[in-house]
């Protein structure tokens, strides 16, 4: 059973490892942008009430993210663990999430930080090509998340729990050392 925290900032190959490990551990991979995306999709109660925030411009509060995450971590392919890309994303919500996890009788193993110099994630997110993509937002789009997750990064240190690996090489080491990093 693995159970893992993603964390890394926006253009560090989160999406894409968790994807790698999530195949390689049969786990599913959770991302909260794909579970919010989803429950509006298929219009649940909890997507409806997102969409209204997100029709409105908002960001969806904690508690509603709180209660996707609950219902999703209770899904019967995630009982053998699983790989949380997205949150927690500060330390309220990683204390509501340790508040949550020990509702459902669960623990993460792992917390892992993808590093990767602001320059490379810079330039990774300018090649995406995205429209509002442009270095000025990039570069404010890291120091808020900087400023988020700092204290994140320090909380989990604290509990022994954390490690970091160098995002900025090929994505096969990347993998490579992410699978060192559990087993260990």
């Amino acid at each position: 059973m693995t159970r893992l925290i993603f964390l890394g900032a926006p253009g560090a190959g989160k999406g894409t490892q968790a994807g790698r490990l999530a195949s390689s551990l049969e786990i599913p991979h959770i991302s909260t942008g794909e579970i919010l995306r989803n429950a509006i999709k298929e219009n649940t109660l909890l997507g409806q009430k997102a969409q209204k925030y997100v029709d409105a411009g908002e960001l969806v509060p904690d508690e509603l993210i709180l209660d996707l995450i609950r219902e999703r971590l209770s899904q019967s392919d995630a009982r053998e663990g699983w790989i949380l890309d997205g949150f927690p994303r500060n330390v309220t919500q990683a204390e509501f999430l340790l508040q949550l996890l020990a509702g459902l009788g669960q623990k993460y193993d792992w917390v892992l930080n993808l590093e990767v110099p602001d320059e490379v994630l810079v330039e990774r997110l300018l090649k995406r090509g995205r429209l509002d993509d442009t270095e000025e937002t990039i570069r404010r789009r890291l120091d808020v998340y900087r400023e988020q997750t700092e204290p994140l990064i320090d909380f989990y240190r604290q509990r022994q729990l954390l490690q970091s690996i160098d995002g900025d090489r090929h994505p096969e080491q990347v993998t490579e050392s992410l699978l060192e990093a559990i087993a260990s």
